[in-house]
């Protein structure tokens, strides 16, 4: 088996006014090598699900395995060293840091994980050159186009060398062109010990996925794959 997230009886609740259910009873695995697309329509639960899976947010009840390790969600420094070392992670809006520069920006996620200053800034360095910015090493975000920001976001969220890449709508903000450029680079990191989960509302880039899944009544719907 190759699994390397395994989800048992997922579920998560919000209470605001009233309870609500979001995630129901999901019992799902994801396997290395494999790249997912998740669909469904805002507030189907695509942003919780990467939430849980991510470990920013915790399950109201069941059990998320990586390496058939269960998570304990009581045990939060553990889980950031985790997060740090084996998740990366996209955002449609970059989340990056706005008064570092793209350089900064991609090694203190190197340093967050524990590692050397110096060995964290080559390979951000060769991280940058390889998505094409070699030219927009000491330029802030505000200098930067939704296109080069994300790519540096691309950069930050394998500087680990992550087993698990998560991408909530991470070409949603982009024009079409840049944003198959940006899917392009984003599946050139798949490899056979990692797996990447994106979350869109684009069926011509879900399609592209080797694993097609949508978010139907808080739970899982295989679509392919």
């Amino acid at each position: 088996m190759n699994n390397l997230i395994e989800l048992s009886n997922i579920n998560k609740s919000f209470d605001t006014f009233k309870k609500v259910r979001v995630l129901k009873k999901i019992s799902y695995n994801f396997k290395k090598g494999k790249i997912y697309a998740l669909m469904g329509p805002s507030g189907s639960g695509k942003s919780t699900l990467l939430n849980l899976l991510s470990l920013i947010d915790r399950p109201t009840s069941g059990s998320i395995y990586i390496e058939k390790k269960q998570v304990n969600f009581n045990n939060s420094k553990k889980n950031d060293i985790i997060r740090a070392n084996k998740i990366g992670i996209i955002y449609q809006q970059d989340n990056l840091l706005t008064d570092f520069t793209a350089l900064e920006n991609v090694y203190l996620a190197g340093l967050a994980a524990g590692n050397n200053k110096q060995l964290s800034e080559n390979k951000a360095k060769n991280l940058l050159k390889r998505v094409g910015l070699t030219n927009r090493l000491d330029h802030y975000p505000s200098q930067l186009s939704g296109g080069e920001k994300q790519r540096v976001s691309i950069a930050r969220a394998v500087i680990n060398d992550p087993q698990i890449i998560l991408a909530d709508e991470p070409t949603g903000s982009l024009d079409l062109n840049t944003a198959k450029e940006l899917f392009k680079l984003l599946k050139s990191q798949l490899n056979s010990d990692r797996l990447i989960i994106f979350a869109t509302h684009n069926r011509f880039f879900a399609n592209k996925a080797d694993c097609l899944l949508e978010m139907v009544n808080g739970n899982i719907k295989t679509i392919n794959g």
